[in-house]
Order: C-alpha cells, then sequence, then structure tokens
C-alpha cells in the first residue's frame, strides 16, 4: 500500500439540527474504506435500532465495569443514561487500514483530541440560527420549550468550533457532502500518511 495502513480518525461534530448524521450517513456511503465507530450505551433500544449496528446496547454494571477498566476513550451519562467510545474499536479498524468515523458532541471531541492527537475534527454549522430554529421546528416532535433548550445548547457548542480543524455550513446538503468528501481525501494525501519505504525503494534506490 502506498498510503500507511493506519487509518485517519474523523471526529464529525454539530448542534442538533444542523444534520451532521444524514452527512455521516452520506460519507460512508460513498467511501466504504470508512467506518463509523459504534458506541455503547445503557439506555434501551428504540424503535427499529439494531444492537452492534445503531449502539451496543448492554447493563449499566457492565458499562461501569469497563470505565473502571478504562476502555474508553471518553464517555458521558446523559438523561441517566450512558454512552461511550470503545477504544479498542477505534484502534482496531484504524490498524485495518480504515478511517474511523466518530459522531460525537463538543464534550467527547474535547477527550477524544487529548488521547488521538493525530485525529481530525470537523464541525458542521447550519447556514444561520433561523434555519437551525425551522429545522427543529419541522421535526415536529419536540415541544417548543424543548426547541428553546436545544438551541440554546447549540449556542454553547458552536463556541467551540474554533477548536476544529475543518468548519464545513450545511446549507446545500451535496454541497457540504463534498466539502466533506475533499476535507477527508486531502487528510489521506497529506506527507505522513504515505508509506516512506515505499517512495525510497520506488524512487530513490541509485542506479
Amino acid at each position: 500500500m502506498i498510503r500507511k495502513r493506519t487509518g485517519n480518525l474523523i471526529v464529525l461534530s454539530a448542534p442538533s439540527g444542523a444534520g451532521k448524521t444524514t452527512l455521516c450517513q452520506k460519507l460512508l456511503a460513498e467511501m466504504p474504506d470508512m467506518q463509523m465507530s459504534v458506541s455503547y450505551t445503557t439506555r434501551q433500544p428504540r424503535a427499529g435500532e439494531v444492537d452492534g449496528v445503531h449502539y451496543s446496547f448492554i447493563e449499566k454494571e457492565r458499562f461501569q465495569a469497563m470505565i473502571a477498566d478504562a476502555e474508553f476513550v471518553e464517555w458521558a451519562e446523559v438523561h441517566g443514561n450512558y454512552y461511550g467510545t470503545s477504544r479498542r474499536r477505534i484502534e482496531e479498524i484504524r490498524a485495518a487500514g480504515k478511517d474511523v468515523v466518530l459522531d460525537i458532541d463538543v464534550q467527547g471531541a474535547r477527550q477524544i483530541r487529548q488521547v488521538f492527537p493525530d485525529s481530525v475534527h470537523i464541525f458542521i454549522l447550519p447556514p444561520s440560527q433561523e434555519a437551525l430554529r425551522q429545522r427543529l421546528e419541522g421535526r415536529m416532535s419536540d415541544a417548543p420549550e424543548v426547541i428553546a433548550r436545544r438551541l440554546q445548547k447549540a449556542r454553547d457548542e458552536i463556541r467551540e468550533y474554533r477548536l476544529y480543524d475543518y468548519v464545513i455550513i450545511n446549507d446545500s446538503l451535496d454541497a457540504a457532502l463534498q466539502e466533506l468528501l475533499s476535507v477527508v481525501r486531502a487528510e489521506r494525501a497529506r506527507v505522513d500518511r504515505f508509506d516512506h519505504a515505499w517512495v525510497a525503494a520506488s524512487f530513490l534506490k541509485e542506479e
């Protein structure tokens, strides 16, 4: 292989309603040599969710044991349920030569950045505050007070966009996807991603 076998770790963050999940799905469809890291959670599966595909659903006791054994690169408790990202899963996917994609909030991204300083962090922004409000209201699933809380949380998360390597504005889904693909391809082409032994053997031998 010309590119090093160790894959990149791509971290995507965004406020709720920015379209991050849809972009992740389209990115994976376009680039089959990428893989999502399936997180662990202690909450119950929702309708249509499949164990091992959407999440790995486990009991709280097992999750706490995994915390004690330092098996998570990041974890958090949200509304009484635990969520965590497995360090081993990330390392196994990268060792197989595939890029890993993490769909994660800004708090988790901070922890990932500390453990994997070579990770690539991308923040997805909506085109405007009003567009974000319209998207949240368009879901027709949240009460007005819930939407207000989501908008406040969005403002708190957006304050951290400067900590990311790239920012993509999701105004047009197709255009945002092309930007995302460009970032992933550019990161793969970085000089430190190449097999320098291959370059030396192929081009730098004395005749």
